[in-house]
């Protein structure tokens, strides 16, 4: 992979936002050029041989533009956490365009069938917590975002079906039948119940970098 810039001290990348915010072109620039390594963290887990790396570093860093150009230094949020879901989404959309989702697990991809033959979706946030960067993905963030998104978005019955399908928030994870044998309706009910929640949640994390 190429070599990036360095990323900025987090007073640097304030002072810089600062500048961007009132008109300087030119720190819009240099927050994009020093978020490069962003890109290249995140596109590691998408490369694979049906992909050309720099075609992914492409896609991920028009995100990262988009995310630069979006962000709203007032609500709180790390320049590096807000940019890594856009080129996360970027890269998403490019690859469900093209139809090559087959070996990556998004938020409404097929990751097997349990026991009764049901399709198992999974929800797959991820956040990031930045050290001169990016260093890790901190699993206890994925799941709280996870968790407010959740709260936001479903109704309290999706949110009860959800948690208790994929074992968030505490539930063990049950079958559509069992949930539907404590609801009294049938299976495929819950699993109606269960897609069209599973789709909000998506809307909802697309919708982040609109």
């Amino acid at each position: 992979m190429q070599s990036f810039p360095k990323p900025m001290s987090a007073k640097e990348e304030e002072e810089c936002i600062k500048r961007y915010q009132v008109g300087d072109r030119s720190a819009r620039e240099l927050l994009i050029e020093k978020n490069l390594r962003l890109v290249a963290y995140i596109v590691k887990k998408y490369n694979t041989s049906d992909r050309e790396l720099e075609d992914l570093i492409s896609i991920g860093t028009i995100g990262l533009i988009k995310g630069v150009d979006s962000f709203d230094g007032s609500k709180n949020i790390r320049l590096a956490t807000y940019c890594a879901r856009c080129i996360e989404n970027e890269i998403l959309m490019n690859i469900r365009t093209e139809k090559k989702t087959s070996r990556n697990v998004y938020l409404y991809d097929s990751i097997g069938s349990d026991k009764e033959g049901n399709e198992i979706n999974l929800i797959d946030v991820i956040e990031y917590e930045d050290e001169d960067i990016v260093e890790k993905i901190t699993q206890d963030e994925r799941i709280k975002r996870l968790d407010d998104k959740i709260k936001e978005v479903l109704s309290g019955r999706e949110q009860d079906i959800i948690r208790k399908r994929y074992g968030i928030g505490g539930f063990k994870i049950k079958t559509q039948r069992e949930i539907a044998a404590e609801y009294g309706i049938s299976r495929s009910y819950i699993s109606r119940i269960e897609k069209s929640a599973l789709l909000k949640l998506r809307k909802s994390y697309e919708n982040d970098c609109l």
